[in-house]
């Protein structure tokens, strides 16, 4: 298993990065389409390739503000998940980044 100080520097291209990221730019697109009355975030959330949670929250930030306190008012940063399953992904994330170490060094 990897350090953390070793995969920090390790600049992944971003073919090759897994996570999604949306710019403010598509932010500003998502809320505009939704407002047209002609997508639900279930469609939103399809086309750009996110969790319709996500797109609840960049269309009413007040929800994300809210969902916020409710989970602080839990006991902070309890996240209900099942630790097995977790570990694993983990795991297979760690043997990607270090695939793309391999593959970064030899070409």
């Amino acid at each position: 298993m990897p350090y953390k100080f070793e995969t920090d520097k390790l600049k992944i291209p971003k073919k090759l990065d897994r996570r999604i990221k949306l710019t403010d730019g598509q932010k500003n697109i998502i809320r505009e389409l939704y407002k047209t009355g002609e997508y639900s975030q279930r469609k939103l959330a399809n086309e750009f390739g996110v969790s319709r949670r996500l797109i609840q929250f960049i269309i009413d930030p007040k929800k994300q503000k809210e969902n916020y306190q409710k989970r602080v008012e839990r006991g902070g940063h309890k996240q209900y998940y099942e630790r097995a399953k977790n570990s694993e992904s983990i795991k297979n994330t760690r043997k990607y980044k270090q695939s793309i170490k391999e593959e970064l060094i030899k070409g």
